[in-house]
């Protein structure tokens, strides 16, 4: 049985960017996790020890998005993606996407999104 983990609009300031502006002043950050795995154990049980501990998980990625500066949000969500399937074997596919809030484009959009879907062995 397939199950879904979902962190959702996990909220970051950080400091990410092209432009060197983007790099020393910062902006808020967005990630969403879908963790492909199977609870069904842990949900028979009621065990959290049977299952991936969310809360771990955002901890794992909000230092992950402060551990180093990256040019492109489409790093970011890669590295998010990599380090997770690697920390947690039990992660059969897990799809990240990380959201720019404050995008200099001279014009107005909501925001800019990366998404990266990644499975063990790839």
């Amino acid at each position: 049985m397939i199950n879904i983990i979902r962190i959702k609009k996990a909220l970051f300031y950080a400091y990410h960017g092209a432009l060197e502006e983007e790099q020393s002043i910062g902006g808020k950050f967005e990630a969403d996790v879908d963790i492909y795995t199977s609870f069904a154990e842990a949900a028979k049980d009621d065990n959290l020890h049977e299952t991936i501990n969310y809360v771990s998980v955002y901890k794992f990625i909000n230092e992950l998005v402060h551990e180093k500066k990256y040019s492109l949000i489409e790093t970011l969500a890669t590295v998010i993606a990599d380090r997770l399937l690697a920390k947690y074997p039990q992660i059969l596919k897990v799809a990240v996407r990380v959201r720019k809030n404050t995008v200099p484009i001279g014009g107005v959009i909501d925001c800019v999104e990366a998404e990266v879907i990644k499975e063990h062995g790839e």
